[in-house]
């Protein structure tokens, strides 16, 4: 029989993973927050590790702690009847010169992670597909900084509001899929970069600069 941690007793870790290239201002902003979040007790520890954008999903990948990382949060949302992917994604490329086809898989700009002492409590973001709900990590740390601890999508203990808007993960310039970096969306085949609008479409960041109020703006961070 498998215990479960008391939330109210454990100690809370939270592990942000982001990739360190492209500390982007949105991404920087979720960071702070956590930060505060542990000066502020909501958390006891706060870890942060870096990632590169893709890794060789094979034995002889340098990153096996990341497809490691990656399997186990798979895991842990099988168990739950939620997914990680988006915002993780897999994809195949094919050298030009050997023809030799991999398997690679592509990181989101950020994600979190919490435990109850050694207990996974959640993976951030992840989606529940069969109602097309997507728990984001701005979601997790707005809950963190509220004091609360957030619980997965499907669990009766979830305090996160969600979306209930559906916006395919798609790049409105060239169809690839998107990585969510809470709130800001990457296009990982052409760059583009952009948020959701509160009528559930997607912009460019130069759309959003352009047109929108900065209230607008201010109440979306």
């Amino acid at each position: 029989m498998t215990e479960t941690t008391d939330t109210d007793t454990a100690a809370l870790t939270a592990v942000c993973h982001v990739r360190a290239p492209l500390l982007l201002e949105p991404v920087d902003e979720q960071i702070e927050t956590l930060q505060v979040c542990e000066d502020e007790g909501a958390v006891d520890e706060l870890l942060l590790r870096s990632w590169p954008k893709e890794v060789a999903l094979s034995e002889e990948s340098p990153y096996q702690e990341v497809i490691e990382q990656y399997e186990r949060f798979e895991a842990w949302a099988n168990e739950r009847d939620v997914s990680v992917r988006p915002p993780f994604r897999e994809r195949s490329t094919t050298s030009q010169v050997t023809g030799t086809t991999r398997e690679r898989l592509v990181t989101p700009l950020l994600c979190l992670e919490l435990y109850a002492d050694d207990e996974l409590l959640g993976v951030f973001p992840h989606t529940n597909e069969a109602t097309d709900e997507t728990y984001t990590t701005d979601d997790a740390i707005a809950t963190l900084r509220t004091g609360e601890v957030p619980a997965p999508l499907g669990s009766p203990s979830t305090t996160a509001d969600v979306d209930e808007s559906s916006t395919p993960n798609t790049c409105p310039d060239c169809g690839g899929a998107l990585v969510d970096g809470q709130g800001l969306f990457a296009c990982g085949d052409c760059g583009w970069l952009g948020t959701v609008s509160n009528a559930g479409q997607y912009r460019s960041r130069s759309e959003t600069t352009v047109d929108e109020p900065e209230a607008s703006r201010t109440n979306t961070q």
